[in-house]
C-alpha cells in the first residue's frame, strides 16, 4: 500500500507534471473505482490542474474549475504517468486498470490496481473536505506544528496496541503497515505496547523514530519516477517484509505476527526484550 512517503513523492512528481495543463479526458474504466456521481467526473475535462496536494494518503488534483479530483491508492493500486498515452480508448476488461486521465499534450496516467479487492477511489469534489475519508484525517505527522506534546496527547487514553494506534488514520494521518513497523523498531518499542502506557521517554523515543523514518523514506523518493517508488520503498524498509532475515541493528532473526489480512514484522532484540510475540494464527494452525 502506497503510504506518507510514496504519496508525498507522487505528489511532487505529479506538480512537476501536471500544474498548467489542461485535463482533455477522464476515462474510467471500473465503474467500481467513480466514489461520487455528481459532478460527473467529466466535469474537470477542459480545466487546468493548478494544484496537487496531499491529505493522509489522498492525493487531491485541484483545478481552475474549483473542482478536485481527489483518490485513494488503497491496498493495492497505483498511479502509472505516461508521456505519450495509447492513441483510443481503453477496453473496460478483466485487467488491472482502473481510470485514465488525458492532458492536452498527449501525455497523462493511469490509475491501475492490481488483485480482486477493489479499494481504489476516485471522487470528484468542489472541496476536499466532501470526501469522508479526508474529512476525518487526523494530523499529519510531518507538518510543522506537529510536535512531541501533541503525539502524547493524541496517545493519552488510547487503550489499545500501539501499533493499531499508528496506523488509525483518524489519530495520525498517512502511516499505514509498513511504515509503522519501521517506526516501531526505529523507537524499540513492541508493536503490542499499549499506546497509553507510554512513559515520556517512550513517547519521546516514539516522536522522533516517527519523525525520522518518514523524512528519510520521503527523502529517498524524491525526485523518483512515479514508476521507480515501490521499488524505492521496498529497498529502504529494514524490517518490514523482511521475515527470517537478519536484523540490520542486532542481527537477530526478524519475526512475524500474522493476522486475518495482514501482518506484522519485529525484531525480538530490538523490540520486545528478546521475547517471540505470540502469533494466534499460528498456534491455531499448530494444535
Amino acid at each position: 500500500m502506497p503510504e506518507l512517503p510514496e504519496v508525498e513523492a507522487l505528489k511532487d512528481f505529479l506538480t512537476d507534471a501536471l500544474v498548467g495543463h489542461e485535463v482533455v479526458r477522464v476515462l474510467p474504466v471500473a465503474v467500481s473505482v467513480l466514489k461520487t456521481y455528481d459532478p460527473p467526473v467529466t466535469a474537470v475535462e477542459g480545466h487546468r490542474v493548478t494544484s496537487v496536494r496531499r491529505h493522509g494518503k489522498f492525493l487531491d488534483l485541484g483545478t481552475d474549475g474549483g473542482l478536485h479530483l481527489v483518490t485513494h491508492l488503497a491496498r493495492a493500486g497505483w498511479l502509472q504517468w505516461k508521456d505519450r498515452l495509447p492513441d483510443g480508448p481503453p477496453r473496460p476488461g478483466k485487467g488491472p486498470l482502473a481510470l485514465r486521465v488525458a492532458l492536452e499534450t498527449g501525455a497523462g496516467f493511469d490509475l491501475t490496481e492490481a488483485g480482486t479487492q477493489k479499494r481504489l477511489a476516485v471522487y470528484v469534489v468542489r472541496d476536499p473536505q466532501e470526501v469522508p475519508g479526508v474529512a476525518r484525517l487526523g494530523p499529519d505527522p510531518l507538518a510543522d506544528d506537529f510536535d512531541e506534546a501533541g503525539l502524547a496527547k493524541l496517545l493519552a487514553g488510547e487503550r489499545r496496541q500501539i501499533k493499531g494506534a499508528l496506523r488509525d488514520q483518524s489519530l495520525i494521518a498517512g502511516v499505514g503497515n509498513a511504515y509503522s513497523d519501521e517506526i516501531l523498531h526505529a523507537a524499540k518499542m513492541s508493536p503490542f505496547k499499549l499506546a497509553a502506557s507510554l512513559s515520556p521517554e517512550e513517547t519521546r523515543r516514539l516522536y522522533a523514530a516517527l519523525r525520522a523514518t518518514l523524512t528519510e523514506a520521503v527523502e529517498r523518493s524524491r525526485g523518483l519516477a512515479a514508476g521507480r517508488l515501490k521499488a524505492e520503498k521496498k529497498s529502504g524498509l529494514r524490517v518490514h517484509g523482511r521475515t527470517g532475515e537478519s536484523c540490520p541493528v542486532c542481527g537477530d532473526t526478524i519475526r512475524e505476527v500474522s493476522f486475518s489480512d495482514s501482518s506484522l514484522q519485529y525484531c525480538p532484540t530490538c523490540q520486545t526484550g528478546g521475547k517471540p510475540l505470540a502469533d494466534r494464527r499460528m498456534s491455531r494452525l499448530l494444535k
